[in-house]
């Protein structure tokens, strides 16, 4: 509550203090003859014209205690509550200094401004008006004529205001709601309303602004608490729900509503939280499991479906089921096309799937929407790579295996592919010269697949056979474009070293 009238507290400790320091026409005022409330008030008094506030607060309280039918001691006290910005606590004290002496014109005028501010429209008035009747001063009779004028303007404004709400005509119930409020400014039904406004408007982060403020304008303000914990549920935001949700069964572990909430909240959460873990320790299987199990606790709601089919295409491209991943990838991006992770993670998919073409547009589009993502930057360099790489030699392909095949499988091939593909099966010359060129390949193919420096830098887009791709002529220990005499004697079916036979004519 203080915190929303930050600037008018501020303005209102400068009254608090000026009044305390011009008020001493109430000093000669015979409020009791005991002598220690005396000393208290007078006490407190200095204390607050010096600014320690706290100090001074607790010699009013011992007034209070000490002699309870004393309005001064209730006046000075809400003077410094209302100087420490604690206007909630001020006004009870207001009301005790107005049952006690009712014709303390400044109590009332106080207490009737504070009303005003909570939206206690007619109460406001009602103390207005008995200022006037009470032989104010010329200011504060001016002060109560400019505040029933502004009660009056309030009153049917708020009117209005219930007839548009009431009529589905939120726009303009929300622009009425800000004149309303920037009078009432601790009314909590107002601000609720204005929330709901919101709501309904779709701009749900103004609501959730209104109803924290309204849980700080009232203490138990369960509801509240509820439904910014569901808007926040809504938003996909399942931590600062939960959050939320715990504050209601703070105020009331019994409620029901924040009780069913709170359970399916933490439900998903939980089930979020563990799927991320999954993800974390690369258990892509287990984590795709958990993210289904979240589709299933909560259908209902568009962001977690879509969010968790996001890390599902996420974890199958990791899991490197380029298919898969491709067809849920997708299934996200006709939703959300310009999602930059969906995209990356399809992109990956489809250069499993050796779809270079596919995995350079997604990365394009990527980085039109986030230039500044260097996965965006390092993927489309690679995709482009090996877009050109597939124009040229391709080792996969020559052994007919995947990007992602073992070691075993590779040699299983090579010798598969070798055997069928000897020059020495050929009589032809032109079959010959065909199967040796082609054994050449296989050959080739199962060296670089098979050496895992030479595999990585085939996979990231450069042929580590190619002279093109080295430096200064240095190939690093390997044999480039090897002919068909230097392969003869290589036996296809050994443990996987090279062996060579030398003939001498």
């Amino acid at each position: 509550m203080e915190s929303l009238g930050f600037n008018y507290n501020k303005i209102l400790s400068y009254i608090a203090f000026v009044l305390v320091l011009l008020d001493l026409q109430y000093e000669g005022v015979q409020c009791g003859k005991n002598g220690e409330v005396e000393n208290h008030l007078e006490l407190g008094k200095k204390l607050l014209a010096a600014g320690q506030l706290a100090d001074a607060l607790s010699h009013f309280h011992a007034a209070v205690d000490e002699d309870p039918k004393n309005y001064m001691a209730y006046y000075r006290r809400a003077t410094v509550y209302l100087a420490m910005g604690k206007s909630k606590s001020a006004l009870p004290d207001l009301s005790s200094v107005v049952e006690l002496k009712p014709d303390f014109t400044s109590a009332r005028l106080q207490r009737g401004n504070l009303l005003l501010k909570q939206g206690k429209l007619d109460e406001a008035e009602e103390d207005f008006k008995k200022v006037l009747k009470s032989s104010p001063s010329a200011k504060e009779e001016a002060d109560a004529r400019t505040q029933l004028i502004k009660c009056d303007q309030m009153q049917r404004l708020l009117v209005q205001t219930h007839r548009e709400f009431n009529n589905e005509d939120y726009k303009t119930a929300t622009a009425q709601l800000d004149t309303l409020l920037e009078t009432c400014v601790w009314d909590v039904t107002l601000r609720e309303l204005r929330a709901e406004c919101y709501i309904q408007l779709g701009e749900l982060g103004k609501a959730i602004s209104d109803l924290k403020a309204a849980t700080k304008l009232k203490n138990d303000n369960t509801a509240a608490f509820y439904k910014i914990s569901t808007i926040y549920y809504k938003l996909g935001d399942h931590e600062m729900s939960l959050n939320e949700i715990r504050e209601c069964l703070k105020l009331n572990p019994d409620h029901k509503q924040c009780f069913s909430h709170y359970k399916q909240v933490k439900k998903l959460n939980k089930q979020i939280m563990s799927a991320e873990e999954l993800i974390g320790e690369e258990k892509y299987t287990d984590a795709i499991s958990k993210y289904e199990s979240v589709m299933k606790t909560e259908p209902n709601v568009p962001y977690y479906t879509m969010q968790a089919k996001e890390r599902v295409c996420h974890c199958l491209s990791k899991n490197q089921q380029a298919h898969e991943a491709i067809e849920t990838c997708t299934e996200v991006l006709k939703s959300d096309p310009h999602n930059v992770n969906v995209l990356k993670d399809r992109a990956e998919a489809y250069l499993l799937d050796e779809q270079y073409h596919e995995a350079v547009r997604d990365y394009e589009t990527a980085q039109e929407h986030n230039e500044s993502d260097p996965q965006v930057k390092e993927g489309l360099e690679r995709a482009q790579r090996l877009l050109k790489q597939s124009q040229k030699r391709d080792y996969y392909k020559i052994l007919g295996v995947k990007r992602n095949a073992q070691k075993k499988e590779i040699i299983k091939a090579y010798r598969k592919q070798a055997q069928q593909w000897h020059p020495d099966n050929f009589q032809d010359e032109e079959e010959k010269k065909k199967a040796e060129q082609k054994f050449i390949d296989i050959a080739s193919a199962k060296e670089v697949l098979t050496d895992p420096e030479m595999r990585r830098k085939f996979d990231e887009g450069q042929d580590p056979l190619d002279p093109e791709n080295q430096q200064g002529g240095d190939n690093g220990g390997h044999h480039f474009h090897r002919g068909w005499n230097s392969w003869q004697g290589f036996n296809p079916f050994g443990s996987g070293s090279f062996n060579f036979k030398f003939q001498h004519n």
